[in-house]
């Protein structure tokens, strides 16, 4: 289960919370569900250009490696300066509205390459210790016709537990509003390198 607190918890209990999620099974399968539409769950995408030709890829790639996507203020990634490689067990510390939660989160995969060696990215799945259930791309890539370097975040998702069925509506605005402020984030780390 997600952890909910009306304080901000404490590093001790958030380093605890990462340590237990280590034993956690993912709460979906299979894995790379965000790729397909076979269970009729609907997936929320944004492409949003972050920058220029080669060198702003390569801040991008830079970025998201160190999970960059994430310097939002309302949402935090645990721990700061974690691999993005698969297996790696995150915390996702959202503060709501009046109230924090702790979500675990895992690396299922890594996209790279493309015919031109000009994407990288990698996906998350949700823990069974997540108020939702379901997968996360993060990805970065240039258009080569347009020379645009792009981001691209693509979910699905479903609630886990009670509150965030019944909550669906405000869950369904923040991840909207997640979506936004992590593509600013992506071009504002791009932009100042």
């Amino acid at each position: 289960m997600p952890m909910f607190f009306a304080h901000r918890p404490s590093p001790q209990v958030i380093e605890r919370f990462i340590r237990d999620s280590r034993d956690v099974p993912l709460s979906y399968g299979p894995v790379g569900i965000v790729n397909s539409r076979t269970d009729g769950r609907s997936v929320d995408e944004l492409v949003a250009p972050i920058g220029r030709g080669v060198a702003d890829f390569a801040r991008a790639r830079a970025a998201l490696s160190t999970w960059q996507q994430f310097a939002i203020g309302w949402v935090e990634l645990f721990p700061q300066h974690m691999s993005m490689q698969v297996g790696t067990d995150v915390a996702i510390l959202i503060r709501h509205f009046g109230f924090w939660s702790l979500n675990g989160s895992r690396v299922v995969y890594q996209l790279s390459g493309g015919e031109d060696g000009h994407r990288f990215g990698y996906a998350y799945g949700t823990l069974t210790n997540h108020a939702e259930s379901g997968e996360e791309i993060f990805e970065v890539f240039l258009d080569p016709p347009t020379d645009a370097v792009m981001y691209r975040i693509r979910a699905i998702s479903w609630p886990q537990v009670a509150l965030t069925r019944i909550g669906q509506p405000i869950v369904r605005l923040l991840q909207a509003r997640f979506r936004a402020d992590s593509a600013a984030a992506m071009a504002r780390a791009v932009e100042r390198r």
